[in-house]
């Protein structure tokens, strides 16, 4: 007998089990690890709406992030409507004068800016001024071990910190997103009036002919959606930095730029469905 070889089993033993065969062990599959993130990130999301049915829920502390994203962003959310209301109206304005349509000025310049300029401003907003915050202070957190903390003395994170900043992201996205809308209309009927010599008439006439109500709801769904993705993302990268104070500013950059290229994506995929459910005025 050599020394590879084993002795044969005594009676009533049982054999030691060795190594499983190549074959019985699966690896994963190649190619699919770019899924990891998106799934974790996914999976947050999924955990984070759950727990919003469980009690006890976080009513202090979803007060003060709201009065927080509330306080740094309704300034310069209302300070960039503006431009962006007056850029539109003129922009349209100097389109429909090119084809002989300026009674349609009205309506083109206020569908757009709320339908598609008024979500988008608040969702970016939210996302560089209270999401980066957001990241920041959960990075902080975990990395001096605070939520690790939190569940060891059995008190899950998820509810008690990221679950008031979810709500309150999307809250103030939803309410911000009507302020926004009325102060981009107000922004583009003075532009197209004043500088473009358009009638005040004619501009709130093609408006009330062509808008619909849904044009408001897609609006509202859109700056809730936006605020519930800016919210998630900034919470997924607090909760996972990597490198100690570092990793939480590289953290803090890639909540934004991620937020945005979903912002985009999702806003072209709602725009798409609204368009093919939803007929036009007087179609």
């Amino acid at each position: 007998m050599t020394a590879t070889e084993q002795p044969p089993p005594a009676a009533g033993e049982h054999p030691e089990p060795g190594p499983a065969p190549r074959e019985a062990v699966k690896s994963p599959l190649r190619g699919l690890g770019f899924l990891r993130e998106p799934g974790r990130l996914f999976a947050l999301a999924v955990t984070v709406v759950r727990a919003v049915f469980r009690r006890p829920f976080q009513f202090r502390e979803f007060v003060e992030q709201f009065w927080f994203i509330a306080s740094v962003t309704i300034l310069p959310a209302a300070l960039v409507s503006i431009p962006f209301g007056a850029v539109i109206a003129l922009q349209v304005g100097s389109l429909t004068s090119q084809i002989s349509a300026q009674s349609f000025t009205g309506a083109a310049s206020v569908l757009v800016n709320i339908q598609q300029a008024s979500p988008l401003i608040v969702a970016l907003l939210i996302s560089g001024a209270a999401g980066s915050a957001i990241c920041a202070d959960l990075g902080s957190r975990t990395i001096r071990e605070e939520l690790d903390a939190m569940e060891v003395m059995g008190v899950s994170p998820i509810q008690r910190l990221v679950v008031p900043r979810v709500l309150a992201t999307v809250g103030v996205a939803v309410l911000l997103n009507g302020m926004v809308s009325v102060v981009g209309t107000l922004g583009g009927y003075f532009f197209n009036v004043v500088l473009q010599d358009g009638t005040p008439g004619a501009y709130l006439a093609s408006f009330s002919a062509l808008a619909q109500l849904p044009d408001l709801y897609i609006s509202e769904i859109k700056a809730m959606i936006f605020g519930f993705i800016a919210g998630i993302v900034a919470a997924y990268r607090g909760l996972n930095p990597r490198g100690g104070p570092k990793g939480v500013g590289d953290a803090v950059n890639q909540s934004v730029v991620i937020t945005f290229l979903l912002l985009f994506f999702v806003n072209m995929v709602l725009t798409g469905i609204y368009l093919q459910l939803v007929p036009p005025k007087g179609a």
